[in-house]
């Protein structure tokens, strides 16, 4: 039988990528974000795929949001089998320039929404007695960077909460909670930043797939796992923080400002912390090739290339 997946944060990066696999798998979706457009343009992605899809337009910072959500879940379904949280923000600056408002939001919206969305999926999962709550985390929940306080906040504070779940959960071994921790991904989620450093962000190499990620979510949902890293370097950048502290802090900032900040300037704007921009909203954020494409045009070269033969032979 399909599960019924709950999955907020739908329309961009990670969770785009991640609902568009479980429709592959035939799970039942209900898909939260907050442009309804954009909604609309997954759900028939996933639909296509085959998939029965519900689609809730979602604050996750508004109270009450995620727990409307639930009972759209259930009312259509009957039940919520996984909960699938991706949806984050981010913003670029030094703390102390940082707005206060931008900062309460950004952790608002990645720590203590996603500490809402526990609470009510664990709620509906004690009473049906298993599920799976996946909550995405990153390597930044493990270590920290400069310029970028109130996501590290967020996502420390998101890894010390998931830890803290697991422990209260030992007596329900049917229940489980995943973190899913990646490190610099090949989503939007720079561009929409907010930036009040001056210059454009960007993820430092390595950078991986949000299919990638997409599939590690997918992989805890069949069969859990307490954490995933996902990341070829993610280990060791963790080993140096915690075993080379003095050393980490010594490079850490001309690592940052080389590889993490372009060299374009930006002027300060708040991205879409306090509202979406449908029109920014995709899977992949141009940070790598896109293979894909290019094996569908490599492929298509013969077809190409005898055709023009022939037209000219003519």
């Amino acid at each position: 039988m399909s599960r019924v997946v709950v999955a907020v944060g739908a329309t961009s990066g990670i969770g785009r990528a991640a609902v568009r696999e479980f429709a592959r798998r035939g799970d039942r979706l209900v898909l939260a974000a907050r442009a309804p457009r954009t909604l609309e343009e997954v759900r028939v992605e996933c639909a296509a795929e085959g998939a029965e899809v519900l689609t809730v337009p979602t604050d996750v910072t508004t109270p009450g949001a995620l727990d409307a959500l639930a009972a759209a879940a259930v009312d259509r379904f009957g039940r919520i089998d996984v909960w699938v949280h991706t949806a984050a923000v981010t913003a670029y600056g030094r703390f102390d320039q940082l707005p206060a408002r931008v900062f309460d939001q950004v952790v608002r919206t990645d720590l203590l929404a996603a500490a809402d969305a526990a609470r009510v999926a664990l709620r509906h999962f004690r009473a049906a007695g298993s599920g799976t709550l996946i909550l995405t985390g990153s390597v930044l929940g493990h270590m920290t960077a400069p310029y970028l306080s109130s996501y590290v906040a967020a996502k420390w504070g998101l890894a010390g909460l998931v830890r803290t779940l697991q422990q209260e959960l030992r007596d329900s071994p049917d229940i489980h909670v995943c973190l899913v921790s990646p490190g610099s991904v090949d989503t939007p989620i720079y561009q929409r930043a907010a930036n009040h450093l001056g210059h454009v962000g960007r993820p430092p190499p390595p950078v991986t797939t949000s299919r990638r990620v997409a599939r590690a979510i997918v992989a805890c949902a069949d069969r859990p796992r307490r954490e995933v890293s996902v990341g070829r370097l993610n280990p060791i950048m963790r080993l140096g923080f915690t075993v080379l502290p003095g050393l980490y802090d010594l490079l850490v900032g001309p690592l940052m400002r080389r590889l993490g900040i372009a060299d374009r300037p930006a002027p300060a704007h708040d991205g879409v912390v306090f509202a979406p921009d449908p029109a920014s909203e995709s899977v992949r954020g141009g940070w790598l090739p896109d293979l894909a494409h290019l094996a569908r045009r490599t492929a298509a070269l013969p077809g190409e290339v005898g055709a023009r033969v022939l037209r000219r032979a003519r």
